[in-house]
């Protein structure tokens, strides 16, 4: 329910449960995790789903069995946020829940312009995974982030872009040809030169 493809540098990851809207179960979760973990000598890594669902989040039976709460969410989104190469997330569609983290955590965000971004947990009874805020808040400030995690509001691509949860909007059939473009000064680089932007970059 993981593919990953390794190709002229780049790692593509894609979430491959469509007839359940690309929900995560815990052994997708782990699965997310060991292969960021691994991916420390790629140049980029684009993350995707199969489908017109990016990720509706955890499956809801695992979450109810405790994967809502469950410390593999913060070991994913830590292990993206940690990797020397450029993260994208390509975002074939809806974005919903727990799933937010890894799309936060990656350097770019792209969205086919149908998705939409909300992430219910408040309603559901649960805290999200404490780096989401702090990222949510980075990109588009504490009163927004409020408005989604607090206020329940379902964020269409237009609004999502202005705000800055997104940073482009790409028509489907040129969404992964887009993400490879973005990608393509950075495989080019010298390793050491594109660490080092990225880490002159960082907050």
């Amino acid at each position: 329910m993981i593919r990953l493809a390794q190709e002229d540098h780049i790692w593509t990851v894609t979430l491959d449960r469509p007839d359940k809207a690309n929900a995560l179960t815990e052994d997708m979760l782990r699965e997310l995790c060991e292969i960021m973990e691994r991916a420390e000598g790629a140049r980029a890594v684009i993350l995707t789903g199969e489908g017109r669902i990016f990720s509706a989040g955890a499956d809801l039976e695992a979450a109810r069995a405790g994967l809502a709460v469950s410390d593999l969410w913060e070991r994913l989104s830590g292990a993206i946020a940690c990797l020397p190469g450029l993260t994208i997330a390509a975002l074939n569609g809806t974005l919903a829940g727990g799933a937010t983290g890894m799309a936060l955590a990656c350097d770019i965000r792209i969205a086919v312009p149908e998705a939409k971004f909300f992430y219910p947990v408040m309603k559901l009874g649960f805290l999200p995974q404490p780096s989401d805020p702090v990222r949510m808040a980075a990109l588009i400030g504490p009163a927004r982030t409020k408005l989604i995690l607090m206020g329940g509001q379902k964020i269409l691509t237009e609004e999502a872009l202005a705000f800055g949860l997104i940073d482009r909007v790409v028509a489907p059939d040129a969404l992964m040809q887009t993400a490879r473009a973005i990608c393509a000064d950075t495989v080019a680089a010298d390793p050491k030169i594109a660490k080092g932007i990225k880490a002159l970059c960082a907050p």
